[in-house]
């Protein structure tokens, strides 16, 4: 029964337009971000409709990657000027996104108000009958590194969708919470991690009742569903007050990674981004914690700490650059990173490198000139990221269906000096007899493989270089390596058993807090550690 209610839930049963643009957004966002990590929550509710909530810091990436992982057909909602821009509005369209127009941005409130109110209407419809739907509860997108506010339009669509559930006697939607997070979303080549989270336990709805009353008392459930949601977003992606928190957390992240892989007699491999999210998750859980617990001792710690990276900082090295530093720097080694960075370089030159480049450097550069020229009119960073998306879905196909077409023009017309020199020879004359069409679509498929097949080339080159780098930063002998490395590996054993003595987000016996709370609220001290 569960599967016949939840429609939409399953991607093959979804109009053909949808599958083509999440397939489109699933190939973009792979080519944007080198590394996307998905981790899904194993208790999502078989049955019912599902309201998926997240915060919106980058602007178009940010409903894009989502439709591309999220399973099913999803309802996004999203500002309704998107949808005036040529070619990206019948995309969005394509793809289940649904227009709401904001009073401030319209010259008629009460018609923006009438129709929002349809709309509002058609997804708790849609929820109802077992949709999927995907909202930004903070209304707009931004760069902030902690929540906005929470608008109430979400609790208002669930509030109708579980009533109507209920009188046609469906199971009732669940709110799904939904983990963001990016390395770098306006750069090339970063790192995403979406993570699924358990379904949020809700207040009993009220009753339905026609009096004043009973608006009060949906008013009030609204106001408090709309508040549990504002913690949820907060604890799902680790927001903090200021971005230096949020960078201290991911600093200290780092050490106590590397304290644990030495503690366990391990290599220091680079662990996969929702490892490292999942890390910053418990280090954040369990330092608001301590910093209540003992805040003298938490608040001294952090202090260290920050200096600490502020030594760094000022000697242009990270964390790992200490970390990673060998007790010995012998040729054996530096040949290692050597050779690593030659066989990538050789590959480079091949034909995958040379595609590339003549299939997409042209939109690449475009694309590069526009941000250059938005940041120096000082735009936000999110909308900056949502302009790279959309001029990228233009630029990269219409240059591809340029450059395919002189390809094939210079490969087989007879005005072509190229097509001349193919048939001058008798090896190359069977080139000039392919069929235009055919050699034009495997050009078009051509340019944006070899694009791919680059980018992972181009990784082990700079992974290679990076190496090198750093082998000629730990020869430096004025950084003090002694110093650097006495002193982190004892702020990482500090941390590392800090979270030892608490009972953390991931360990096996962590309880997930009660909707409405963060993740501080579920932290405990051990039975065997010391409370005093």
């Amino acid at each position: 029964m569960g599967q016949v209610l939840r429609e939409g839930h399953a991607s093959e049963n979804a109009p053909f337009s949808y599958r083509a643009s999440r397939r489109f957004y699933q190939f973009l966002t792979n080519i944007w971000f080198r590394e996307i990590d998905i981790v899904d929550h194993e208790n999502m509710p078989p049955e019912g409709g599902l309201m998926y909530i997240t915060w919106h810091p980058s602007g178009l990436i940010d409903p894009m990657l989502m439709t591309s992982v999220l399973p099913g057909q999803l309802s996004t909602v999203a500002k309704h000027t998107l949808f005036r821009i040529p070619l990206l509005g019948r995309l969005l369209k394509a793809s289940g996104f649904v227009p709401v127009e904001r009073a401030q941005e319209t010259k008629n409130p009460d018609h923006s108000r009438q129709k929002n109110a349809e709309i509002l209407d058609g997804l708790s419809h849609k929820l109802a009958r077992g949709g999927s739907v995907l909202i930004f509860p903070e209304g707009e997108t931004h760069g902030d590194s902690t929540i906005r506010k929470v608008r109430s339009g979400a609790a208002r669509i669930l509030l109708n969708a579980i009533r109507q559930a209920k009188e046609l006697g469906f199971p009732p939607p669940s709110v799904i919470p939904v983990g963001l997070h990016y390395s770098e979303s306006q750069r090339f080549r970063e790192r995403a991690a979406v993570v699924v989270e358990r379904a949020m336990e809700l207040p009993d709805i009220p009753p339905t009742s026609e009096d004043g009353e009973g608006e009060d008392r949906d008013r009030a459930w609204v106001s408090e569903v709309t508040e549990m949601f504002t913690i949820e977003l907060q604890r799902v992606n680790h927001s903090k007050t200021t971005w230096a928190e949020r960078t201290m957390i991911w600093k200290g992240r780092s050490l106590v990674y590397a304290e644990k892989q030495r503690q366990e007699g391990e290599d220091l491999l680079k662990p996969s981004y929702a490892s490292s999210v999942l890390a910053a998750r418990r280090l954040r859980a369990g330092w608001e914690f301590m910093a209540r617990e003992r805040p003298e001792d938490t608040q001294a710690l952090a202090q260290r700490c920050q200096a600490h990276f502020d030594r760094l900082d000022q000697r242009g090295l990270t964390p790992y650059d200490v970390d990673s530093r060998p007790n010995q720097l012998t040729l054996f080694g530096y040949g290692k990173y050597f050779f690593q960075w030659i066989w990538a370089l050789v590959w480079m030159f091949g034909l995958v490198t040379w595609s590339a480049i003549a299939g997409n450097y042209v939109p690449y550069k475009m694309n590069g000139l526009l941000s250059w020229g938005m940041k120096r009119t000082s735009v936000d960073t999110s909308v900056v990221g949502s302009v790279k998306v959309l001029s990228a879905v233009l630029m990269f196909p219409i240059w591809w269906v340029v450059a395919s077409a002189f390809i094939t023009w210079s490969l087989l017309s007879s005005g072509s000096p190229v097509n001349s020199l193919l048939l001058s020879h008798w090896l190359f004359i069977e080139i000039t007899k392919l069929p235009a069409i055919g050699v034009f679509l495997v050009f078009v498929v051509w340019w944006p493989l070899s694009a791919k097949l680059h980018l992972k080339l181009y990784a082990r080159l700079v992974r290679g270089y990076q190496n090198l780098l750093r082998w000629e930063v730990w020869k430096d002998t004025s950084n003090d390596w002694s110093s650097l490395e006495e002193e982190q590996r004892l702020l990482s054993a500090k941390l590392v058993s800090l979270g030892t003595a608490l009972v953390l987000p991931g360990d096996a016996d962590w309880e997930d807090p009660l909707p409405g709370h963060d993740d501080v609220s579920s932290v405990r001290f051990r039975p065997t550690a010391s409370t005093g």
